[in-house]
């Protein structure tokens, strides 16, 4: 019985039968979009506005650049260095020593560390433990003047004339905070007319005091680079189009051949965002898997064409003549008629198979 006759009966519709169908068609849709999306602020497969889905598909398909998300610190070990952008959005729980120690490795090597953090203190532990200068502040980051929707999301445009800001004029912050560069290189900083808050709602005072915060920093650590940025925001899905933080952030990696996107401290990936990542990291799984799919392609075809020498037989009984009464076109004619869409090298099989069956079934 195919899906049309099951949802149907001799008046037309059979509505309970559709309505179930279309509740299993709900679920079944509810189950993929469980296991391949995720609701974790800052999540790369998290399509809402607090995601950061679309900047991690711009990396992912970007034919310039090898990208990948990396659940474990030891492929810090693995990858050329000198190539390589190594990107880590707002961890939430701290780098242990061993893991510390391989980033520290990776960028002492030439490796390129982008950090983007504001109010946790995870970030500021790994870039101690990496040997960077430059801290992010932890204050809110307000600007009376140069913003956007109000004074909590600054527009940064002072922007210094460096390689990692090529193209970029401005960054369109939210919630971000100052970065203090302790000997860094500041990259981008806000208005005369920025200051720093407990909270997004704090009001002004006579002593507030102004002035100008950078909120992005590049320094020298080994053989490599550590970018600093006040605001994460700026990767999540409702900013990241924003002028020009897309801009900012292609450049971070433009002269690389390969970014790791750093999980390694984040939430857990969506069941089948995991199991894909799996696969890539395991060959010797993936050729299990690749085996048990050639068996199941070869049971499946097998499994279809005892079906077929079964219809005949069914077809045979059913109509009352022996198959021994019957010549090869007679069955072939059968078999076109109850499989319109079999080809006649697979009807030429058939008939063959069940030749052989019966003269088997006649010696016995």
């Amino acid at each position: 019985m195919n899906l049309r006759e099951y949802v149907t009966d001799g008046d037309g519709i059979d509505w309970p039968a559709a309505l179930l169908v279309a509740l299993g068609a709900v679920v079944l849709v509810g189950l993929f979009v469980a296991a391949t999306t995720s609701s974790a602020a800052f999540g790369p497969y998290n399509p809402a506005w607090d995601g950061t889905d679309d900047f991690r598909e711009v990396i992912q398909t970007d034919d310039d650049v090898e990208g990948e998300l990396i659940r474990e610190t030891d492929r810090y070990e693995e990858v050329p260095a000198e190539e390589t952008t190594a990107i880590v959005v707002a961890p939430d729980e701290p780098y242990g020593a061993a893991d510390a120690a391989r980033v520290q490795e990776f960028v002492g090597n030439g490796g390129t560390l982008v950090v983007l953090e504001n109010y946790g203190t995870d970030a500021n532990g790994l870039l101690d433990a990496v040997g960077a200068d430059a801290r992010t502040n932890g204050s809110v980051l307000l600007d009376e003047q140069s913003h956007d929707q109000g004074p909590a999301m600054p527009i940064a445009t002072a922007t210094a004339n460096h390689e990692r800001t090529a193209g970029v004029d401005q960054l369109t912050l939210n919630h971000a905070t100052a970065v203090d560069p302790n000997g860094a290189t500041p990259l981008i900083g806000t208005s005369d007319y920025a200051h720093l808050a407990d909270s997004p709602g704090t009001e002004l005072e006579d002593d507030t005091a102004f002035d100008a915060y950078p909120v992005a920093t590049v320094e020298d650590v080994g053989s490599g680079e550590v970018v600093v940025v006040g605001d994460p925001s700026i990767t999540i899905n409702a900013m990241y189009g924003e002028p020009d933080n897309a801009a900012f952030l292609q450049r971070q990696y433009a002269d690389d051949d390969h970014v790791l996107l750093d999980l390694s401290h984040g939430e857990e990936l969506p069941p089948l965002a995991s199991i894909t990542l799996t696969l890539r990291e395991l060959p010797a799984l993936q050729a299990i898997v690749g085996l048990f799919a050639v068996v199941a392609v070869i049971g499946a075809s097998n499994r279809t064409f005892r079906d077929g020498v079964g219809a005949v037989r069914d077809r045979l009984g059913s109509d009352g003549v022996s198959g021994s009464e019957l010549s090869d076109a007679e069955r072939a004619e059968l078999l076109r008629e109850r499989h319109p869409n079999w080809d006649d090298e697979r009807i030429r099989e058939t008939i063959t198979a069940l030749n052989r069956s019966r003269s088997k079934h006649e010696d016995r």
